[in-house]
């Protein structure tokens, strides 16, 4: 038995203003010929799928052209769970359609358990593999709120919520897999954030919940998943160091953060129910270039990169000791006649020479919706000791709104 897991699509998610369509479009090619090429049985995707929860025609387009190549595939079996970012309504709207294509979504966490134990069989109707389909496990899913609780409250309830529910799904897998009668593995997936876990600067991942519970540790974890596929966050990595505990990360670059990171998709063989994992490295279809450095650094490198007859997109950087207040007329210049175009500038330079304030040249993409909300207590003078709880708060308003289906009304 062997599959792909993979992650954190993100589909219709733009950079700067800048479409990314063709890259998406480029990325699921190349995976459908993957999964063809390396003889891939089952496909994990463990969650967003989408950039957001009401995705555009031409997203969607992409992403059920995608299954539907799959499925027309050797690649027999496919399971999707949403993420944060997804729509769980949405992603189920076509689920018994998509299950002709032997395609299996589970945008949300149900009353039945059933919904997420999967028996995936084969060509011969014979069972091949157990998936704990576990989608990304939203508050209101786990945990009653109560009047006056305090945060230590919220969070230890959140953390027995996934550990509960986690637990739930593997006694069902392990109690199907024995009435069963044959010793096929069980893997788990997941979308939340496990302790330790390696993110990068502007990857646009949120935190999931509101104070530290949003890093989970890899102890809640049944110990009989035989692999467990997660996603949220963008770094493809281990968790707790276990070879068979994984992020896939983003197959592409999120932000300027990850341009030199490789991206991959984790490809895992089964012989009876051990487990070993093999990188696949994903190409890189739009080359991302943050230049950062004064005014003699950033336009040697651009020079550099013309001579190789780049097409990137670059994020620049200033922060020379010099004020030059016609950096952009300058940049222009210096990418006239080439390929490369420049999504952001950043002169910190002009900013640090008004006192930090907001500046022209700083635009809300430089900020979360946490920075404008201190910013905002700061310019309506807040007394500090104030400020901690009414942040936390606005992060708790902040998570009900990103967690509201809006698909669902």
């Amino acid at each position: 038995m062997r599959l792909l897991h993979t992650s954190d699509w993100h589909i219709g998610r733009t950079l700067y203003g800048r479409k990314r369509y063709e890259e998406f479009e480029a990325f699921l090619t190349w995976l459908a010929e993957t999964i063809q090429q390396n003889e891939i049985d089952a496909l994990l995707v463990a969650g967003d799928v989408f950039d957001t929860s009401a995705p555009s025609n031409r997203a969607q387009e992409l992403y059920y052209r995608f299954l539907c190549r799959v499925a027309a595939s050797s690649c027999r079996h496919v399971v999707v769970v949403a993420g944060n970012h997804d729509s769980p309504s949405f992603l189920n709207a076509p689920k018994e359609l998509l299950k002709a294509l032997d395609v299996h979504v589970v945008g949300s966490s149900t009353e039945s358990l059933e919904d997420e134990v999967l028996v995936l069989r084969n060509e011969q109707d014979a069972p091949e593999l157990i998936v704990c389909a576990v989608p990304y496990l939203r508050d209101r899913d786990i945990r009653v709120a109560e009047a006056g609780e305090s945060v230590e409250d919220k969070e230890r309830k959140l953390i027995d919520g996934i550990r509960t529910h986690y637990a739930a799904v593997a006694a069902l897998a392990e109690q199907k897999r024995e009435e069963l009668g044959v010793d096929i593995p069980i893997v788990g997936t997941g979308h939340l954030f496990t302790a330790g876990g390696q993110t990068v600067d502007g990857d646009g991942v949120r935190e999931l919940y509101v104070g530290t519970l949003a890093h989970v540790t890899a102890g809640i974890f049944p110990a009989n998943f035989d692999y467990l596929a997660l996603g949220h966050l963008h770094v493809p990595q281990k968790v707790n160091g276990s070879e068979t505990i994984r992020y896939s990360g983003s197959p592409l670059p999120m932000g300027f953060g990850e341009a030199k990171q490789q991206k991959s998709v984790c490809q895992v063989e089964f012989h009876s129910t051990s487990a070993s994992v093999q990188l696949v490295d994903v190409p890189m279809f739009q080359k991302l270039e943050r230049v950062k450095g004064d005014w003699d650094g950033i336009s040697s490198r651009i020079l550099e990169l013309s001579a190789t007859d780049s097409q990137g997109w670059l994020e620049v950087i200033y922060d020379g000791i010099e004020v030059i207040g016609d950096l952009r007329e300058r940049l222009e210049e210096a990418i006239s006649g080439t390929q490369m175009e420049i999504l952001r500038i950043k002169n910190t330079r002009i900013i640090d020479r008004v006192l930090g304030q907001i500046h022209e040249e700083e635009t809300l993409d430089d900020l979360n919706v946490n920075d404008v909300f201190e910013r905002c207590l700061a310019v309506h003078e807040v007394p500090e000791d104030q400020r901690p709880e009414l942040l936390r708060a606005y992060q708790e308003t902040v998570s009900s709104l990103y967690e509201d289906d809006v698909q669902a009304e």
